[in-house]
Order: C-alpha cells, then sequence, then structure tokens
C-alpha cells in the first residue's frame, strides 16, 4: 500500500528489497519463541489480572527478565514488547494502553511516570537504505520525568529528571532536566517551577537516603 508505514519486524512481516526480494527478521529464534510465550502469559495472566493486582504483574514481568522496582505500577492494558528489555525504578509507572516496543532498552526512573496511551518506541527503519533495515536505540526516562498521555517517544531519546512531555507530544531529541516540552515535534515551552524542581530534587536525596 502506498504510503502505508512499514510494519513492525519481528511481528509476522519482513522487509522488502531492492531486488523485490523479501529479508528474513532480524530477530532470532529464540527471541521470538521467547515473545511468544510472554504473548501468551501476557493474554491469559497479565491482561486479565484486576487493576490492583500491580504485585502479580510485577512477577510476572520478572519472570521475563524485566527489572521491576519496588511499588512499580504497571496497568493490566500495557503493552510490553519484550520485557527483558524493560528496567523499572521504585514507584515508577506505566498507565492504561501504553505500547512499550521495547526492541531495545527501556528504562523508567525512580517515581517517572508514563501516561496513558503513549507509545515508547525504541526502534525505525533506516530509510536511506533500499531494504530498510530494522534500527533500534535505548529510551531512558529518569527519575520524576512525566509523559503526559498519548505522547510519543522515539528511539535513543533520553527524557531528563523532572522533566515533563506535554500531553501528544513527539519527542525525537534529548530532553533537558525539569523542560517542559510540547508539540510535534516537541519543544521547550518553559521550565517546571523552581519551587517543584527543588522539592522533587529533595525527595530524590532522601529517597536514596532511605534506601542505604
Amino acid at each position: 500500500m502506498i504510503g502505508a508505514p512499514p510494519a513492525r519486524q519481528g511481528e509476522g512481516s519482513r522487509s522488502l528489497g531492492a531486488d523485490g526480494a523479501y529479508r528474513p527478521s532480524p530477530h532470532s529464534r529464540a527471541n521470538k519463541i521467547a515473545r511468544l510465550a510472554w504473548g501468551s502469559v501476557w493474554l491469559l495472566l497479565f491482561r486479565p489480572s484486576p487493576k490492583p493486582f500491580h504485585a502479580w504483574r510485577r512477577m510476572l514481568l520478572r519472570l521475563f527478565g524485566a527489572e521491576i522496582g519496588p511499588g512499580a505500577v504497571i496497568h493490566a492494558s500495557a503493552r510490553i514488547w519484550a520485557p527483558w528489555n524493560l528496567t523499572m525504578g521504585t514507584c515508577a509507572s506505566l498507565s492504561h494502553r501504553v505500547d512499550c516496543y521495547a526492541v531495545d532498552l527501556i528504562s523508567i526512573g525512580d517515581y517517572a511516570t508514563v501516561s496513558q496511551y503513549s507509545f515508547l518506541c525504541a526502534a525505525s527503519h533506516d530509510i536511506d537504505a533500499p531494504d530498510m533495515p530494522l534500527v533500534t536505540a535505548p529510551i531512558v526516562i529518569c527519575a520524576h520525568a512525566w509523559v503526559a498521555a498519548d505522547a510519543f517517544v522515539g528511539p535513543g531519546v533520553t527524557i531528563g529528571e523532572g522533566a515533563v512531555v506535554g500531553a501528544r507530544a513527539s519527542v525525537f531529541r534529548a530532553v533537558p532536566p525539569w523542560t517542559v516540552v510540547a508539540g510535534n515535534p516537541a519543544r521547550a515551552i518553559r521550565m517546571r517551577r523552581p519551587a517543584v524542581a527543588a522539592a522533587e530534587a529533595t525527595w530524590h536525596v532522601e529517597d536514596r537516603r532511605r534506601a542505604t
């Protein structure tokens, strides 16, 4: 179909080469089997779990290699492509229907929040190559940051500590700490209020002290 975006690699799709031949998926057989197993667990045990069962969902993700901190909140409708590429800190949150396309590493820091319908996309395609091969890069969302509803965060992006990504923003480059960005492509619109930044920084220091 003209104008259609490339389908996700490794989900039944293969890229079309310059010679018209289809290229095999870049994902290993082991990767595909692991994702098939996780998909079954997500469908049968994760997705139907009641809203308060965050500990149950944390346990399931850890069984598949995710690093999940204490008190992390993962809603049942959140989609995680490969749990072994996911790291979440203390009380970090993935809200309803977040799509965590963790082809590469995705790290969500302590007390960071990713709101409903957001898309964390750690992969894309090299559009300058004839067969458009899959390319990946990690996403880092630092402590106390907030990715608001329906935002898109692209591969290789770091959202700095305490930063805010506005609703429906599309982020393709790093966001400095304590900065508010909005729009498509996202642009800085202001800094967070100093009192909020100072308070959250203090909470972060106190949390680390308690942890030690």
